[in-house]
């Protein structure tokens, strides 16, 4: 029996049949894999059956699947709605900030200005994470750190451990963080609209107070310099920059103890009228070192009567009890002037001052006034007589620096001459018996002219032999120590005697060097010290020629010898 359940019968519940003819029950495949993929699948001519055909839906007919409720016809709606899609607050929040700006009051203590002060700061809330973080915005040349005070972390609100959330927040309140109360006055428009998107009801803005040392300051910076003020400043800056009016002065202190007329220069600058004087050093006068008698500064004419009774010594006039500074027009040569307390007589200047008061001027007189220029004696410096310590020249610096600095050397001649020495073979002239004898070799060093002399062994005569004198520049016989004279390659020569600090020595020999040495200075080495070195190798010469003969002579003659 077949029941056809493809027309006539209703689809009710409980009326349901079976289709007895379907023989095959799997499920179609659509989908083919080739090579790992997923690919349509295409049913073979004949075999199979067609793959299951579905629409495509979009994204937005999904989700109106999921949310729809269907209209039951019968029974009970018993069904929940579906669970809504979870969003993170990572997610749901990145890069919302709320932002509320504030201020905070900071004591100031031992200040004649201030008290204290108000310094605004800007407080930002990140809704991802519920951190927060407090920035004070940097004020030029206010000497405070600023910039980022609090940096961004989750903040305690009490002692509980209580941590602030965006719902505790809200305008006209106070906020207590690490000990700082921070006042929170407004915020930006996308923290109002989602805090009242929120439920949370705004209260209304105030405004900062305004710090009182910030106002005061630049109340008195406006009054100070007027725009007029500033050009006019500007265009003297211009014009009269480095030009200075220079007056020679003598200050009157004779009033005072030990007083003097002494002089002094006054420059008077004029792009802003200030005025600086300077003291004339005179050398060995005993004084301190201090050429600024009086910095540059505008020097008061007229002050206030209330500052008059004001002792001076300890008084600091300010821009508001000055009622007129010197000018140009104060400053006439012939005339004494009081400066800071202290007399001044002016008596001469320099061709600009002269040019410039004939320009802009012309009704002062400027007529030098004749000083008394007393010549200073010249005092000859005597140099003590040398007490034969030291060398001359470091006992000579003693005397001319308090503090003494090594003699000064030919740099070139130490160059040039290094390693140069002359030798020579000399004996004691003495009058004394034991010191025929003794031979002595004699250097002397072109570098720096000094003399070194050791004395040669010679065995059995009880003398130790060495060094007899150490390197030092040894002055000729006669000489006085303000000019003294040293002996040079010149003074020596075969025959010629040398006293050395009362010690009389003669030359005998001399090496080789020393005549090519002098032959290339020749010009400077007289005509006999060259002929007596040339005649004592001449006859060395010859000598030696005669020996060397006689030697090989000698030689022959015993290997001839039958």
């Amino acid at each position: 029996m077949s029941v056809n359940t493809g027309h006539g019968l209703p689809f009710l519940p409980g009326n349901t049949f079976r289709d007895l003819t379907k023989s095959s029950f799997h499920r179609a495949q659509t989908l083919g894999y080739k090579n790992g993929y997923g690919v349509p699948r295409r049913p073979s001519a004949g075999i199979g059956r067609d793959p299951l055909l579905s629409a495509n839906i979009s994204h937005g007919d999904r989700n109106q699947l999921v949310t729809d409720i269907p209209n039951l016809t019968y029974g009970t709606d018993t069904q929940r709605h579906p669970p809504l899609d979870f969003t993170p607050a990572h997610a749901a929040y990145d890069k919302k900030v709320l932002r509320f700006y504030g201020y905070f009051r900071q004591d100031v203590l031992h200040s004649p200005d201030e008290s204290f002060r108000i310094r605004p700061v800007v407080i930002y809330y990140y809704l991802e994470d519920d951190s927060m973080c407090v920035i004070e915005t940097p004020v030029e040349n206010s000497g405070i750190p600023q910039g980022k005070l609090i940096k961004r972390q989750r903040l305690t609100k009490n002692l509980h451990g209580e941590l602030y959330h965006w719902k505790d927040l809200n305008l006209c309140m106070d906020m207590n963080v690490f000990g700082t109360e921070y006042r929170i006055t407004r915020c930006d428009t996308f923290t109002q609209e989602f805090m009242e998107s929120q439920g949370i009801v705004l209260n209304e803005p105030e405004s900062i107070p305004s710090d009182p040392y910030t106002t005061r300051r630049s109340h008195n910076q406006l009054a100070q310099i007027t725009p007029y003020e500033h050009n006019r400043q500007l265009q003297r800056f211009l014009t009269k920059d480095r030009q200075v009016l220079r007056f020679f002065a003598l200050w009157d202190d004779s009033d005072s103890l030990y007083g003097e007329k002494r002089p002094v220069t006054i420059h008077y600058y004029l792009v802003d009228d200030s005025v600086e004087i300077c003291e004339h050093q005179v050398p060995n006068s005993g004084r301190d070192p201090f050429p600024v008698l009086l910095h540059r500064q505008k020097i008061p004419k007229h002050i206030k009567p209330t500052c008059e009774p004001f002792p001076s010594c300890v008084l600091e006039v300010t821009q508001h009890d000055v009622q007129e500074y010197f000018g140009p027009g104060d400053l006439r040569l012939g005339e004494e002037v009081t400066l800071m307390g202290r007399r001044f007589l002016l008596c001469n200047c320099d061709d600009f001052t002269r040019k410039f008061y004939l320009e802009n001027y012309p009704e002062i007189q400027l007529k030098a006034v004749p000083t008394d220029t007393t010549p200073q004696m010249d005092t000859r410096r005597v140099l003590p007589p040398y007490n034969g310590f030291g060398s001359l020249e470091d006992s000579l610096q003693n005397c001319l620096y308090l503090i003494p600095e090594p003699p000064k050397k030919d740099v070139i001649k130490l160059l040039e001459n290094d390693h140069k020495v002359l030798r020579y073979a000399a004996r004691l002239d003495s009058q004394n018996p034991p010191d025929e004898g003794r031979r002595f070799i004699l250097l002397y060093y072109l570098s720096n002219d000094m003399i070194s002399i050791f004395e040669r062994p010679t065995r059995n005569s009880g003398i130790i032999g060495g060094k007899f004198l150490e390197k030092t520049r040894v002055p000729k016989p006669g000489s006085c120590t303000e000019n003294p004279e040293y002996y040079g390659p010149a003074d020596f020569f075969i025959g010629a005697s040398v006293e050395v600090f009362r010690h009389r020595f003669v030359l005998t020999d001399a090496d080789r060097y020393v005549l090519s040495y002098l032959e290339s200075v020749s010009d400077r080495i007289p005509e006999n010290v060259l002929s007596s070195l040339r005649q004592k190798f001449a006859v060395s010469l010859n000598s030696d020629r005669e020996k060397s003969e006689q030697a090989s002579v000698e030689s022959d003659g015993v290997f001839t010898h039958p």
